[in-house]
């Protein structure tokens, strides 16, 4: 099992290295990237400045608290969009033209080359900006324990997970149904509604987004961890939830691939 843990682990290092050699080959376009990103990072931060000027509170969290939720969001969104985003964003394009082939016939387990044969590397500009609002965002609070910074090393990899598993069954959607842009446009909408606090939502809707469609636990559980004393709660449920998640998924792909038809065949 160690072995076999540690060839994966080589595999995707090289895969990265790979990826970062090849977008530096574009450099105006990996600065641009960046850049990009950056506006939609203000736009976060102008939306709820804003609000704040109306308000004392959003649910039951003042604007500095806000602020640090914002620092998580940017940089759980930024690790999601290095790992993650482009392999699965292009996997029902992979299935329409028969790519998929390619990496089923691969010698290595089909889910995991699916979901890191690639990284966006120009987003680590983005986690060192997303890093550095958290950092001030959190000396701005009045009372901070920095001790419970060590929660981020367990809910951060459970958030990760989290936007993996609903991210892949909506991508791998498309093996089923060949053509999926509607569930694709429905799976950012969901999203969406875990970049909001889960104090916005009204206890149904916050119950909803923290067990059947768990987006909820993405940003807000590991904010509520480094803001407010511990409520175990918060803390075991993501670390049930992943391996649940990543079992689902990986059922969920191999009943998938039941219904794909090879481009050869």
């Amino acid at each position: 099992m160690i072995s076999i843990l540690k060839k994966y682990i080589l595999l995707y290092f090289s895969m990265f290295k790979a990826s970062f050699i090849a977008d530096l080959e574009y450099r105006a376009n990996f600065f641009t990237r960046i850049l990009t990103d950056v506006f939609w990072y203000v736009a976060q931060v102008v939306t709820f400045e804003i609000l704040y000027q109306h308000t004392d509170h959003i649910g039951d969290w003042n604007l500095k608290q806000m602020r640090v939720f914002l620092g998580l969001l940017f940089i759980i969104d930024a690790f999601y969009m290095i790992i993650i985003h482009e392999n699965l964003e292009n996997l029902p394009e992979k299935v329409r033209k028969g790519d998929l082939d390619l990496l089923l016939a691969k010698p290595v387990n089909s889910q995991f080359m699916i979901t890191l044969q690639k990284a966006n590397t120009a987003i680590i500009g983005n986690l060192v900006l997303g890093t550095s609002w958290l950092i001030f965002s959190l000396h701005g609070l009045d009372d901070f324990s920095y001790i419970r910074l060590l929660w981020l090393l367990l809910l951060a990899p459970c958030s990760l997970i989290v936007i993996y598993s609903m991210r892949f069954v909506f991508s791998a959607s498309a093996v089923i149904f060949t053509r999926s842009e509607n569930l694709q446009f429905l799976w950012w909408q969901v999203y969406r509604l875990g970049m909001r606090p889960d104090s916005m939502y009204n206890p149904i809707m916050k119950w909803i987004l923290l067990t059947v469609v768990p987006v909820g636990v993405i940003v807000s559980i590991p904010a509520r961890a480094l803001l407010n004393p511990p409520n175990y709660f918060y803390l075991i449920w993501p670390v049930i939830l992943s391996p649940i998640l990543i079992y689902l998924t990986h059922r969920f792909w191999k009943f998938a691939l039941t219904f794909y038809s090879s481009a050869s065949s």
